[in-house]
């Protein structure tokens, strides 16, 4: 008999992968999705679309009490919000009420409940500081990061001995992925452009790397929560990606560095135009401080040793990989 499992998030880019992949390891696949979202290609991986209203205990302790499902990986996340408050009410607000349907309400609670943070939660270090690990001091430098954090000691703070593993990926990137995508979209038009000319240790994970770590992580046999930072293993250089897409295309680019009080009147004027819009900007002044930090290099040993952790993609790997999936589906 196959075990049930229930994927929140599960029209988003990463969510794309993880269906696809729980359903070729033999889940069946529970997705949850609103219902404006778009399911037309996760629709052969699933056994059944649910639609939880996250604000609702009580509704989302129906839907675990019809289904008892073996397993929950809550991928659903804000990663862009027009305020703080609307941000932490879905990182932080819809991710406490599903684990209190779960473990305080629910009769049969889920084995292994498997969250979706961010390395943003604890944000980056100075560039000659040590690899990022798990006890390193929450520093976040954005909104996002901020919510992310909060969601982590909610947690801690909670729901300490129950079954939950804490998964905090860095930038993750592959085919279908929309932000770093823009990156690829500009050089494409031959500039490849950076804000000032400091140093920078970059980190990355390729999606199904990731998407392999958060199944795995199902089968954490900790009864408390427990936390693991995810990349490639591998620190890159600003340059890198850059560099890749050249080789990977054949493309020339132009290589620009941009002072940082251009840029920042740039963001800042960005943001006085989305004011009185429901979207939010690309680049905003609080995105700096995330797009020039120093040091995002982040050591992985413990998921190596507690969940057999092995990445089979490295930056030039997964990047080619990922390239060519968007020339040959025409997003470039």
């Amino acid at each position: 008999m196959s075990k049930k499992i229930l994927i929140t998030g599960a029209s988003g880019f990463v969510g794309f992968h993880l269906i696809e992949k729980a359903h070729e390891a033999g889940f069946e696949v529970h997705a949850a999705v609103r219902k404006s979202s778009n399911i037309k290609d996760i629709e052969p991986y699933v056994r059944k679309f649910v639609y939880p209203d996250f604000n609702c205990v009580d509704n989302l302790v129906q839907l675990l009490e019809e289904e008892r499902y073996d397993y929950i990986i809550h991928a659903a996340a804000m990663t862009k919000a027009k305020s703080e408050a609307e941000m932490f009410n879905v990182n932080v607000g819809y991710t406490e009420h599903l684990l209190k349907a779960a473990f305080d309400k629910a009769t049969v609670p889920p084995k292994q409940f498997v969250f979706v943070s961010s390395l943003a939660a604890v944000g980056p270090v100075k560039y000659e500081d040590s690899d990022i690990t798990e006890n390193t001091p929450y520093n976040p430098v954005t909104v996002y990061g901020r919510s992310k954090k909060a969601a982590e000691g909610m947690i801690h703070e909670k729901f300490l001995h129950k079954p939950i593993t804490i998964i905090r990926p860095t930038a993750v990137y592959g085919p279908r992925e929309k932000d770093i995508f823009i990156l690829f979209e500009t050089m494409n038009k031959g500039l490849d452009a950076y804000i000032g000319k400091n140093p920078q240790k970059l980190s990355f994970v390729y999606v199904l790397d990731l998407v392999d770590i958060l199944l795995r992580a199902c089968e954490n046999n900790s009864t408390e929560v427990s936390t693991f930072n995810i990349t490639d293993g591998n620190a890159y250089s600003r340059y890198a990606m850059a560099d890749i897409f050249s080789e990977t295309l054949g493309k020339k680019l132009w290589r620009v560095h941009l002072s940082y009080p251009l840029v920042e009147k740039i963001a800042m004027l960005s943001a006085w135009f989305y004011k009185n819009s429901k979207k939010t900007p690309v680049l905003y002044p609080e995105r700096l401080n995330e797009l020039t930090a120093q040091n995002w290099a982040c050591d992985i040993q413990l998921a190596k040793d507690k969940l057999g952790f092995m990445p089979k993609y490295d930056l030039k790997t997964g990047l080619k990989a990922s390239l060519l999936w968007y020339k040959k589906n025409n997003w470039f």
